[in-house]
């Protein structure tokens, strides 16, 4: 029964940090990308390279940064960490969600994401842990890695970076991102309140936490997969009714069947079976990519986008080709060891944790909110990966746990004259939003609605409970 929080749409995974030569800005001139090949003429630069966090064990993280498309002085920095755990941050957030470019349909140029975020931040996404993407070591033993590892590489890593670029040590800092990353930015958040609270000098300027389709507490997540096949009619009610008189979900263990009945996997594995393999299940209602034909039309040099519902459904083959061509590593500053396999949006040499999934979050939410920072977590209601039912639920009982009183009653949000999802508050700190007719990639199905929540989350201002013209219409 081992599950993959993937983080995207795939039907399928030194020296201390050196200023090096420094621009007029401050940013170091060697990772200052000067144009990504096929990429559109744009406003705002853009910055790739190295962060070595460990100089004995030759451990370096990958970074992409790109300023916000106007004013970034006066902007904040947004951390964006996609999960798996294993996944790259730069192929999901940054080139297929939010950041400002996506892969054109022949997988050798690129298209203006005309709703990225960098509209309200400025955007910095990093390949972590070690061993994802084109971060590495040069200790094999590193690629075993977990949620502690992960989270104390990430202090390492900002730490460093704010080196590279120091007008940002004081700017105002959101912790964001998805899926697995339910686990990776509240414990992130966690380390680095630790370290605020035992530097007399320096300290993390974070002002608030949102993460989309989170994992948080496996037991209720896992559950909530099966409620959602039976909600949307995806299994019979004969199966569900076996699903929930047979399986406790409370022993429900990450990567282990022992502990489940056999009656229960029976019935998992059947609702499982009926949903099939020509259902995309981190979007229920997109149409599926058939890869062995884009690949194929990917090297004839044809455009080989498919579209459901205005969305590419094929961009992570068209991601993965154009991540490969040697002209956009060098562009990037990217692979600079020539690593001895292909870039991938999921590892395939990381060994992570099979115990950490099963970590429950809520506790370490608890603390962050305690410590006055706001927390939001927002759902695609098409994702039946970690669907919105379970995340509701667990956050009503954590504002329940810290006894916070509805601040903003259950309802609907609205964008541009039409629904954007639901929203309820708590204690003013805490916020569940829904963004209607998105996926587990809450930007990659819905790219206005969720730059209007995203816009909404810095801006401390809560969501809109009427139709008049928002703040990014």
């Amino acid at each position: 029964m081992k599950r993959c929080w993937l983080v995207g749409v795939l039907i399928v995974v030194g020296c201390a940090c050196m200023m090096g030569t420094v621009g007029v800005e401050g940013y170091p001139d060697e990772d200052l990308i000067v144009s990504l090949p096929g990429q559109p003429k744009v406003g705002f630069k853009q910055y790739a390279g190295y962060v070595d966090i460990d100089v004995k064990h030759g451990r370096s993280l990958f970074y992409y940064f790109v300023e916000a498309e106007n004013g970034p002085d006066k902007k904040p920095l947004t951390l964006w960490l996609n999960g798996g755990p294993g996944c790259s941050s730069i192929g999901g957030g940054a080139f297929t969600e939010l950041g400002p470019f996506y892969p054109k349909g022949d997988g050798r140029g690129l298209r203006r994401n005309s709703m990225s975020w960098n509209r309200a931040s400025n955007l910095l996404f990093v390949e972590s842990p070690a061993g994802v993407g084109w971060s590495y070591s040069n200790k094999t033993s590193d690629y075993n890695s977990g949620d502690s590892s992960t989270a104390t590489d990430m202090l390492l890593f900002l730490r460093k970076w704010y080196e590279k670029f120091p007008s940002y040590r004081s700017r105002e800092l959101f912790l964001t991102g998805e899926s697995y990353a339910g686990h990776y930015i509240p414990q992130l958040a966690n380390v680095l309140l630790d370290y605020n609270a035992h530097s007399t000098g320096f300290k993390f300027n974070i002002k608030g936490v949102a993460i989309g389709n989170p994992l948080l507490k496996l037991d209720r997540d896992a559950q909530a997969t099966y409620e959602y096949f039976w909600s949307h009619g995806m299994i019979s009610d004969e199966i569900g009714l076996a699903i929930t008189n047979d399986c406790d979900f409370d022993d429900y263990v990450f990567a282990s069947t022992h502990n489940v009945s056999k009656s229960c996997n029976e019935a998992i594995n059947e609702a499982n079976e009926i949903v099939g393999d020509y259902i995309n299940n981190y979007d229920v209602i997109l149409d599926v990519c058939y890869p062995s034909i884009v690949e194929q039309e990917l090297r004839l040099k044809k455009m080989a986008t498919k579209i459901s519902i205005g969305v590419d459904v094929c961009m992570t083959y068209e991601r993965s080709f154009y991540f490969n061509l040697p002209e956009v590593q060098k562009a990037l500053h990217a692979n600079r060891t020539n690593l001895p396999y292909q870039w991938s949006m999921c590892s395939g040499v990381l060994n992570y944790s099979d115990t950490d999934p099963n970590i429950d979050i809520l506790p370490v939410l608890k603390k962050i909110v305690q410590n006055h920072i706001p927390v939001w977590v927002f759902s695609g209601d098409q994702d039946s990966v970690v669907p919105l039912l379970g995340s509701r639920t667990l956050i009503r009982e954590l504002a329940h746990d810290l006894k916070f009183k509805i601040t903003v009653p259950y309802g609907a949000w609205f964008h541009k004259g039409q629904v954007g999802g639901w929203v309820t508050e708590y204690g003013n700190l805490l916020t569940f939003a829904t963004v209607r007719g998105a996926a587990h990639m809450v930007p990659y199905a819905q790219p206005s609605r969720a730059l209007h929540l995203f816009s909404s989350f810095v801006l401390r201002k809560r969501l809109p409970n009427t139709t008049h013209p928002s703040i990014d219409d």
